[in-house]
């Protein structure tokens, strides 16, 4: 059996202190396309960051993860989950990508993986996720994944130097299992 964390394009596994140049390259990446603006962080300090996850252990049901591509085996992304509340069912997940492998179905398949794995594996009854208005293609994403917008938060957040609407968007456990497998 291959393992539940490998797709057709990507596998899914825990960041290891070598790819701290892969996330300073998303960082960068991200600073180009007009989301959150931060104070430049050195290399040694992506280096500290990449080893301090590389060993931490997952709080509770959140957790991140590398992307790294079947083909090449080169980090592509990353993603995880966040702000989860078994209590109530429901988690928050991200997914980020290096500039030069969107658009080629890695991260679809990554996302269905976690959501697969935080609904069937985990029981969640919710996922949400937070996209910078202006991201079109998250946005795009979510929509194709079947992810429906549940509001908007005007002005929200601050970055760029003016404020921007935050779209809140959600799938259902049910909803997710009519649109993909349970199983791979």
């Amino acid at each position: 059996m291959a393992s539940f964390w490998t797709g057709k394009q990507v596998r899914l596994r825990g960041i290891e202190p070598d790819d701290w140049s892969a996330f300073m390259s998303f960082a960068e990446d991200e600073e180009r396309l007009g989301d959150l603006l931060n104070p430049p962080r050195s290399a040694e300090g992506f280096r500290a960051w990449a080893k301090e996850q590389s060993v931490a252990k997952p709080d509770s049901d959140c957790f991140g993860l590398a992307m790294q591509a079947i083909d090449t085996g080169k980090i592509v992304g990353a993603i995880g989950s966040h702000h989860a509340d078994p209590r109530a069912g429901w988690f928050e997940y991200g997914v980020t990508m290096g500039a030069g492998h969107r658009r080629k179905g890695y991260a679809t398949e990554a996302v269905v993986m976690l959501l697969r794995f935080m609904f069937a594996e985990r029981r969640y009854h919710k996922c949400e996720a937070r996209i910078f208005a202006h991201n079109e293609a998250s946005l795009a994403l979510q929509r194709r994944l079947g992810f429906i917008e549940e509001g908007r938060l005007r002005d929200h957040v601050f970055f760029a130097g003016r404020h921007h609407d935050l779209v809140m968007m959600g799938m259902l456990a049910d909803e997710f299992a009519q649109l993909h497998s349970t199983s791979e």
